[in-house]
């Protein structure tokens, strides 16, 4: 064969192979999945199924509960039993403080609260210590009390999360609340929830998820913003502890993945109750300290003109000169507190 010949044969075999490759690059329709994420380039554009520490992602999920066990009956109070119960949460078996006032139920049973405590290191966390006056205030005032350990939390399952960088504690808290609704004294139409501090957190996100919680009542809580943690809670306000889910770690995780509030302003206001306050489920009140020196008490301030931007019901109440644990008002704080859940559950 001539030259010119084999030119030709080289000529058309890679002609047929170029054919042969761009046909099995471009004829198959790719199937790609939904992306379980927000995207990586910093614009703020939302992905189809929701980050796992939105807002979205808790409204989406599943919170059955379980029917309380009752692990050990405890000293009971003045007017109230006290006992020791657990239910579930995730797989995850959480313990709780139950009370329940003495008598017969009213007609359709006796109002309740879910009391969710603020941050106490979980290796010291004991479900029957602290908060024992707060947790008074309301036992002896006609109401059934849930007061719910979080995972990792004393003798419950699981490792303890932390309540910014994961929604695992309000999860067990939304958990808590069904469960509360299966006891069988308790008015299922008259429920709210109290929150100190990280609880108050806790309890503003679960009052924009589950539209049953009728009122709310937060002290000194960290109610702000995940822009404004980001940017406004500086260390000083910032509890010294040891789990890596506290203090900056979550911030520097968020951050590395998805930018900071500036760069992508979308993401960010996804994660924040705040940003949901049209749909909250109840009126709030709200009390802080203003010398409280580990959460400032400018969130309650600006929690309650975001309140009343969106129409809603909101109170708060400042005092001068007090701390953290509102230890020099405590009593007229708490008062305050029962008169507002028996207007409004009563």
């Amino acid at each position: 064969m001539s030259k010119k010949g084999f030119a030709i044969i080289a000529l058309i075999l890679i002609l047929v192979s170029a054919s042969f490759a761009y046909s099995k690059i471009s004829i198959p329709k790719l199937n790609i999945p939904l992306q379980t994420d927000f995207n990586d380039n910093m614009g703020g554009e939302v992905a189809e199924e929701p980050y796992s520490l939105s807002i979205e992602a808790l409204r989406k999920g599943n919170y059955p509960g379980s029917e309380f066990v009752i692990e050990e009956a405890l000293t009971p109070g003045s007017n109230y039993s006290r006992y020791l119960v657990s239910y579930f949460s995730e797989g995850l078996k959480i313990y709780a403080l139950l009370t329940v006032p003495n008598g017969t139920p009213p007609e359709g049973g006796f109002p309740a609260i879910v009391f969710n405590h603020g941050y106490i290191p979980p290796s010291e966390y004991r479900t029957t210590e602290r908060y024992i006056a707060y947790t008074d205030a309301f036992s002896s005032n006609g109401y059934v009390l849930l007061r719910p350990d979080y995972r990792g939390h004393g003798n419950s399952e699981g490792n303890p999360t932390g309540a910014y960088g994961s929604n695992g504690y309000t999860i067990d808290v939304l958990n808590a609340l069904s469960s509360l609704r299966k006891y069988p004294s308790v008015n299922t139409q008259k429920i709210g929830m109290w929150g100190h501090s990280m609880g108050g957190f806790i309890t503003l996100r679960a009052m924009v998820v589950d539209k049953d919680i009728k009122a709310g009542v937060i002290w000194a809580g960290v109610v702000a913003s995940y822009q404004d943690l980001f940017e406004r809670w500086r260390k000083r306000f910032i509890p010294s502890t040891t789990p890596s889910t506290r203090g900056g770690s979550w911030r520097q995780a968020l951050s590395q993945q998805f930018g900071s509030p500036s760069q992508n302003p979308t993401f960010w206001n996804s994660l924040s109750a705040n940003s949901y306050l049209t749909d909250i489920s109840g009126p709030i009140q709200l009390h802080h300290g203003t010398a409280d020196t580990s959460v400032p008490v400018e969130f309650s301030e600006k929690l309650e003109k975001q309140m009343q931007a969106a129409g809603k019901a909101v109170e708060l109440y400042t005092y001068p000169g007090d701390d953290h644990n509102l230890s020099s008002n405590f009593s007229l704080a708490a008062n305050r507190s029962v008169e507002f859940f028996d207007k409004y559950l009563k």
